[in-house]
């Protein structure tokens, strides 16, 4: 407590930072890079029957500057991944990352020179959500997972 003020430093920093962690949380703009079969998938659990928009992250962008988390859905090659590392650094800050499936997470079982062996070797990866395809139930975990780690990041500053 400030002697002089009276008041408590950082009430209001502190405050504001939770406000805007929560407002982060439930509006999620995603860039889906979807490249195999784990679009259906990712088709499946944004239409209605499970619906995303419950999260806060319905509404996907395609356009990286406007998009602040990235769902890389299905298998990368050593061909396509300069492409997802143009992708990633159009995003702006902060931006947050998703490898969906087990093919994006590691290679899955293309265990030969064409293919990445997980996405982690060429940007950060902030959840993983495995499966070949990953239910939508563990698409939804996942999101719920990146919703509670965006929420506890330092937001201002």
């Amino acid at each position: 407590m400030d002697v002089e003020t009276g008041e408590h430093p950082g009430f209001f920093t502190s405050r504001l930072e939770r406000v805007v962690g929560w407002a982060r949380r439930y509006s999620i703009f995603q860039y889906p890079f979807v490249t195999a079969c784990c679009g259906m998938e990712y088709m499946s659990t944004a239409a209605g029957h499970f619906d995303m928009d419950r999260f806060g992250a319905g509404l996907p962008r395609f356009s990286p500057r406007q998009a602040d988390v990235l769902f890389v859905v299905g298998t990368i090659s050593h061909k396509m991944a300069p492409v997802l590392v143009r992708v990633y650094e159009q995003m702006c800050e902060p931006k947050w990352v998703v490898a969906f499936g087990v093919c994006t997470c590691t290679g899955g079982f293309y265990d030969n020179y064409a293919t990445v062996q997980g996405i982690d070797t060429i940007i950060p990866v902030d959840i993983y959500i495995p499966g070949c395809p990953p239910r939508p139930e563990a698409v939804l975990d996942g999101l719920v997972k990146l919703q509670a780690k965006i929420e506890k990041q330092k937001q201002l500053g």
